[in-house]
């Protein structure tokens, strides 16, 4: 049933400027807290127009059936719940016709990966609508949602209908996987609109699934995800389920531990100077560029509202008002802009962060934006959307200097080490890979104002043993605008290290140095090093997947090398300046 857009805003016209709560939700199960929403704010009017747009005949892109419902939580105007019943129903049906057909329903496309979004849609229907829910829809949808979430977590034993369905499981046991956060939320959502279902779901997450989640955390400190910076942004579905069960239970699982209120330093430090783009680490999904988005946003929108350190809320409040991301650019992702940025003014203090847990260091010489920054890595190695970028570095001054070659791909998932800005080994010709599963280490040695550090990086358990890397360690030593580079490796007989740096400009040589852009290389060691530089777009394979960017190589060190880098124009630029405040 579709209403005109008129009628639905001339209908809900009433809708007072307060946050309103319908009366008959006062008892719903899935009890989130949304007194923080402020009516009064742009955020609130964009996403109410988002939602009177769908429910007038005209939804936006991916718009969910849970923004409907939201609006009817916090208005109370029926139309909202008639829309959202309306795609559930929509949901429900496609299913059991897929389902009569022998067929997987939509829910178990791509292992499962949708299941979080496409039940919680259902279950905050029924429990925030459950009075347009008729007893018919009730039985089927719970029928549908009880079977997606068994299969969810039986995957050998999973069926559709009387046929077999089994599947891989893929990320059921691995709470630093991101499918992991979809099956939580479909669990979480629809426990909690349905605690009386035949398979206690309630009980397999308090003493299955939860316990087991917490504890990684626990130990990941820092913040961050194992799975990079790409794949890692799935910590916005996570994060709010957090506040999800701590509404609902009063168990705050968020800061049971520190790493929810750590990622906001994470993404704080993980973002460049000119905090438009951010660290490139493992696979890029969305867009290989890593240009700063909702998703990040989102984030630390969760984690902000979700901490109870002081410090860290004011730290958040800074970044995201000073961002280039000062709203969410696309209507599925206004609803969390309903969340509260803050007003905070003060930037950070610290110049530099090791997120120990997952290996990643970020120093700068400042917090203005023209800083220069950087990034290294060397930690575990366990996710298959990481990459082969253990001791891998990235600079940048007002743009990228040495980057990884992968943000100039089409897919953004090339993993070897021949994209990173590492030691590359070959043997016979091949290139040795870095394995996974390995734990390399860094240890700080030594931090200093202006964002001076000292790190030494012991790589060698990235190598498997007998595969030609016998050692490999990497210090380096970042101060004064420059970063020096020392490689020490054991090899055995046949194997052979390349020095390289990935660059977005073409690079000129000139004996030991290279130029490429603003970065100047110096190889000090060996001395008679022999240099060269790679055309990405002309490598085998290189047409349509590496769109540009260039290959530095060095060779000629037998037990390492020692290479200097530095930016060639460190005067300052014209400051990057973006409008506080919303939009």
């Amino acid at each position: 049933m579709r209403f005109p857009l008129r009628d639905i805003r001339m209908a809900l016209a009433a809708t007072v400027s307060l946050l309103v709560t319908a009366p008959q939700m006062a008892s719903a199960a899935i009890d989130l807290d949304l007194t923080y929403v402020d009516a009064n704010k742009p955020a609130y009017a964009r996403f109410k127009n988002w939602v009177d747009t769908a429910v007038a005949g005209n939804p936006g892109y991916d718009f969910p059936a849970s923004d409907a419902a939201y609006m009817f939580r916090l208005t109370g105007q029926a139309p909202y719940c008639s829309y959202a019943v309306q795609m559930v129903e929509a949901q429900v049906r496609a299913a059991e016709t897929a389902i009569s057909a022998n067929t997987n329903p939509q829910v178990a496309r791509d292992s499962y990966l949708y299941v979080g979004a496409m039940i919680g849609d259902l279950a905050i229907t029924y429990d925030w609508c459950n009075a347009q829910v008729n007893a018919s829809q009730k039985t089927r949808w719970a029928a549908y949602a009880e079977q997606a979430i068994y299969n969810v977590w039986n995957p050998t034993q999973a069926k559709w209908g009387a046929r077999t369905a089994t599947w891989s499981g893929w990320g059921t046991n691995d709470p630093a996987n991101n499918y992991h956060y979809s099956f939580l939320e479909a669990t979480m959502n629809w426990v909690l609109a349905y605690p009386n279902g035949a398979n206690n779901w309630r009980s397999y997450l308090v003493s299955n699934k939860l316990p087991v989640l917490e504890g990684y955390f626990a130990a990941l400190t820092g913040g961050g995800s194992e799975e990079g910076t790409g794949y890692g942004t799935s910590h916005m579905r996570l994060f709010p389920l957090y506040r999800l069960w701590r509404d609902a239970t009063g168990l705050d699982l968020g800061n049971a531990n520190a790493h929810m209120t750590d990622t906001i330093s994470y993404w704080v430090n993980a973002t460049v100077p000119t905090r438009d783009r951010f660290a490139p680490i493992g696979d890029q999904a969305r867009t290989s560029i890593p240009n700063l988005y909702d998703y990040q946003r989102r984030i630390v929108l969760e984690a902000r509202q979700m901490t109870t350190n002081a410090a860290a809320k004011n730290l958040a409040a800074w970044w995201l008002n000073n961002i280039s991301v000062r709203t969410m650019q696309h209507g599925f992702n206004f609803r969390y802009d309903l969340l509260d940025a803050g007003t905070s003014t003060s930037p950070p203090t610290a110049l530099t962060y090791h997120a120990r847990g997952v290996g990643h260091l970020f120093t700068r010489t400042g917090w203005d934006t023209n800083a220069m920054w950087l990034a290294f890595s060397a930690g575990r190695y366990v996710q298959s959307h990481a990459h082969q970028d253990q001791g891998s570095f990235t600079l940048f001054e007002n743009d990228w200097l040495a980057v990884t070659e992968n943000i100039w791909t089409h897919s953004g998932i090339q993993q070897g080490t021949d994209v990173h800005n590492v030691v590359r080994f070959e043997r016979a010709g091949s290139i040795i890979k870095q394995r996974e599963p390995s734990v390399s280490s860094m240890t700080l040695n030594s931090t200093g104002p202006n964002g001076e550090v000292n790190a030494t990086a012991n790589l060698t358990p990235a190598y498997i043993a007998g595969a030609g890397v016998q050692s490999w360690t990497r210090n380096i030593d970042f101060r004064e605008r420059k970063l020096t580079v020392q490689d020490n490796f054991s090899l055995t007989s046949g194997t052979t290290g390349i020095f390289q740096v990935n660059v977005p400009v073409r690079p000129t040589v000139s004996g030991n140095v290279v130029t490429a852009g603003k970065l100047r290389i110096r190889v000090l060691s060996p001395s008679n090093a022999t240099l060269s530089v790679v055309d990405w777009k002309t490598t085998p394979g290189g047409s349509g997947e590496f769109l540009s960017g260039w290959r530095v190589e060095v060779r000629g060190g037998t037990t390492g090398y020692v290479v200097e880098l530095s930016s060639t124009d460190s005067s300052a630029a014209p400051e990057t300046v973006f409008s506080s405040g919303f939009d």
